[in-house]
């Protein structure tokens, strides 16, 4: 892949030891040199607030505070250092609500379990070598959640009902 594992600095956030001394290993054998770990939300938050990783791995069900709350507090509390910082969901749900669910909360991409190493490998460079443009409205801070580019699109209007009351700079891109 040709990509330095080693300057990263990762934060995993994950409930279970076990998982958790795998994605360690993982990342370990990428290269990763700076690896923390958190079992829940409210640790990595405040682990984040004092160390500002360069990418989060986190997974979905964890209390007191699971990973879609974490991912909120990152993009949206103003104590957050930096609300921009991909943050890979891995979870063992894969169901399309599941999906929009996390992208509609703010997660930059979305790794099911099982995985392989070589997945999680390219999850972690696709966010750093590929970053999508944020979006900021009134509802959502994140990344842009279209994905899709089709090359006959010649407006300003993405989807049919966007001229209804809307108009493109109703959004603002960060």
């Amino acid at each position: 892949m040709g990509f330095k594992f080693e300057k990263l600095d990762v934060l995993i956030v994950e409930d279970t030891a076990p998982m958790r001394k795998l994605l360690i290993s993982v990342l370990e054998n990428l290269g990763v040199k700076n690896i923390m770990s958190a079992p829940d939300g409210e640790k990595a938050f405040e682990m984040f607030q004092k160390y500002n990783s360069d990418i989060i791995l986190t997974d979905w069900l964890m209390e007191p505070m699971d990973g879609m709350q974490l991912t909120r507090e990152i993009r949206k509390n103003p104590l957050s250092p930096n609300r921009m910082v991909p943050i890979v969901l891995i979870t063992g749900y894969s169901a399309w609500q599941r999906v929009e669910e996390a992208r509609d909360c703010g997660v930059t991409e979305f790794l099911v379990k099982p995985f392989t190493a070589n997945d999680l490998a390219r999850r972690i460079v696709h966010v750093i070598n590929a970053p999508r443009d944020f979006i900021e409205t009134q509802d959502f801070f994140g990344p842009d959640r279209r994905r899709r580019v089709n090359p006959n699109y010649r407006g300003p209007f993405r989807r049919e009902n966007d001229s209804a009351g809307h108009t493109p700079i109703d959004i603002e891109l960060k």
